[in-house]
C-alpha cells in the first residue's frame, strides 16, 4: 500500500470522490501543514492553524496508480483559486499535495505542469506541494460525511453531489461497484 495527503477544499468532498476509487483502501479526512499539534476542526476553520483540511488516500499502486490518483484530484477540484473551493474560503482549503517522497513530489509536479501544458484550467494551477510532516485524522463525525449525510444535508446535495457526479462521469473505469 501506499498514501499521499490531498487538500481540494472541505475534506468531506474529496473523501466522497476517493472513498468510490478503485484500488483506494481508505480515504480519511484530517488536517495537514499546520502549526499546532492535534489541531480540532474549530480551531482548523479559524484558518490561523495553518492547516489544510486533507485527505489521507490509501491506495494498491497495483491497482490504481498515483499519477491516477493525482489526475482525478487534480479534475474534480479547482486547483486555480488560492485559498478557496467555491464558497468555501480560507487557508484551510487550499489545494495542497502532501507527499512523503521525493518521487511522490517530482510525480506531483510533474502531472501539474501536464495539466498546465493541456490548459485543463483556464488560469494557473497554484496546488501548493510541500513535505508531509504529520497527519492528524479529523473527528469521527467528518468520516465518510457524504455516505451518511447526502440525502438530509444541503451542502451534500449543493456541494458535493455535483463534484461526485463529474468524477463518476470522467472516470466511470476507476470506479467500484458501490451503494451510491
Amino acid at each position: 500500500m501506499e498514501s499521499i495527503v490531498l487538500g481540494g477544499g472541505c475534506f468531506w468532498c474529496v473523501e466522497a470522490i476517493f472513498n468510490q476509487v478503485k484500488g483506494v483502501k481508505s480515504a480519511v479526512s484530517g488536517y495537514a501543514g499546520g502549526h499546532i499539534d492535534n489541531p480540532t476542526y474549530e480551531q482548523v476553520c479559524t484558518g490561523k492553524t495553518g492547516h489544510a483540511e486533507v485527505v489521507k488516500v490509501e491506495f494498491d499502486p497495483a491497482i490504481i496508480t498515483l499519477k491516477e490518483i493525482l489526475e482525478i484530484f487534480f479534475t474534480t477540484h479547482d486547483p486555480t483559486t488560492p485559498n478557496r473551493q467555491g464558497n468555501d474560503v480560507g487557508p484551510q482549503y487550499r489545494s495542497v499535495v502532501f507527499y512523503s517522497t521525493p518521487e511522490q513530489k517530482e510525480l506531483a509536479e510533474q502531472v501539474i505542469k501536464e495539466f498546465e501544458e493541456k490548459k485543463v484550467w483556464e488560469n494557473r494551477i497554484v496546488t501548493e506541494v510541500s513535505r508531509l510532516d504529520k497527519f492528524y485524522p479529523a473527528e469521527d463525525y467528518h468520516q465518510r460525511y457524504y455516505e451518511r449525510n447526502r440525502d438530509s444535508n444541503m451542502y451534500c446535495k449543493v456541494v458535493i453531489e455535483p463534484k461526485v457526479s463529474k468524477f463518476r462521469k470522467q472516470f466511470a473505469d476507476k470506479l467500484f461497484a458501490s451503494e451510491f
